[in-house]
C-alpha cells in the first residue's frame, strides 16, 4: 500500500474540509448540477480523448499504481539474479526451479532459462512484456493528465452557466443564490479534482514507468547474463550500472568501511 497517496490525499481534504466548517456551513459547498458539470464533462471529455477500454483500463493501473504500488529495489533484484547465476554455475540451469523469488518478470525469466529456451527467444519475450506494460502505464497517465486538464475546463465552463442564469434571473432574488453558487462551486469543484486527485495520480505514473522502465530492463539483462553463464560477481558488476548515483555511493562506503 502507498501510505504517501492516501495521506496525501485524506490531508488535503482535510484542509479543505476545515477552512470550509472555520467559514461556515460544509452544505454551503454542496452542489449537485456543480458536481455533474465538472465531473460528467471531464468524464464525456475523456472518453471522446479516448477509447472506453483504455479509460476503464487506466482507472484500473491508476489506482493498482497510486494506492497498492510496491516499491521494488533494485539491489534487491541485481541480488536475486546474482544469486540466480550462482545457482546455474552450481547446479545448472535446473537449478533455477528450485529458487524463491519475488519479482513476477524475473521468475519468468528463470523460468525460461530452465526450460532451456534460447537467447534470442528470451529476450524478445522479456522486451515485449516490458513494453506492453510501459504502455500501459503510459497511456494510464495520458488519461489522467487529460481528466486533470478537463476538471478546470468545465469548471470554468460551469462557471459561465452559473453567470447566464444569474444574469437571466436578476429579477428573482430567490433564484441569484443557487445560480451564484452554481458560478462559483464548478471552480472550485474543477481545481480540487484535477489538483488533489488526477494531476498528481498522472504524475505518479509517469514516475513509476520511469522506475519500470529501469528495473525491467535491468532484469531482461540479468537474465541474459544468466543466460549466458556469467560469474555472479560479473553480473553484479555489470548490473552495479543500473543503480541511482546516491546508492552506488552508498554501497562504495560499505565497501571501504568492509575493507578497513
Amino acid at each position: 500500500m502507498d501510505l504517501a497517496t492516501i495521506l496525501g490525499m485524506l490531508a488535503g481534504a482535510a484542509f479543505i474540509t476545515i477552512a470550509i466548517l472555520m467559514g461556515g456551513s460544509f452544505s454551503q459547498f454542496v452542489d449537485g448540477p456543480s458536481v455533474l458539470i465538472v465531473i460528467g464533462g471531464g468524464m464525456a471529455a475523456t472518453l471522446i480523448r479516448f477509447p472506453l477500454a483504455g479509460v476503464a483500463s487506466a482507472f484500473k493501473i491508476g489506482g493498482s499504481v497510486a494506492f497498492s504500488h510496491k516499491k521494488v529495489d533494485p539491489r534487491a533484484l541485481i541480488d536475486s539474479i546474482a544469486e540466480m547465476g550462482d545457482v546455474v554455475r552450481r547446479s545448472g540451469p535446473l537449478g533455477l526451479e528450485s529458487i524463491e523469488l519475488e519479482d513476477k518478470n524475473l521468475k519468468k525469466g528463470a523460468q525460461f532459462i530452465a526450460d532451456g529456451y534460447d537467447s534470442s527467444f528470451i529476450r524478445e519475450s522479456m522486451e515485449l512484456a516490458r513494453d506492453q506494460f510501459l504502455t500501459r502505464l503510459q497511456e494510464g497517465q495520458r488519461v489522467f493528465k487529460s481528466l486533470g486538464d478537463a476538471a478546470p475546463a468545465f469548471g470554468m465552463i460551469g462557471t459561465l452557466v452559473g453567470l447566464v442564469q444569474l444574469l437571466a434571473n436578476m429579477d428573482d432574488p430567490g433564484a441569484i443564490g443557487p445560480a451564484m453558487a452554481v458560478a462559483l462551486l464548478t471552480t472550485l469543484y474543477g481545481a480540487v479534482l484535477a489538483n488533489l486527485v488526477c494531476l498528481p495520480i498522472a504524475d505518479k505514473l509517469t514516475s513509476k514507468f520511469d522506475t519500470e522502465e529501469v528495473n525491467q530492463t535491468l532484469i531482461i539483462d540479468g537474465i541474459m547474463s544468466v543466460r549466458d553463464g556469467k560469474s555472479p560477481a560479473l553480473i553484479r558488476e555489470m548490473l552495479m550500472a543500473y543503480l541511482p548515483d546516491n546508492q552506488k555511493a552508498n554501497d562504495e562506503d560499505e565497501d571501504l568501511a568492509e575493507a578497513a
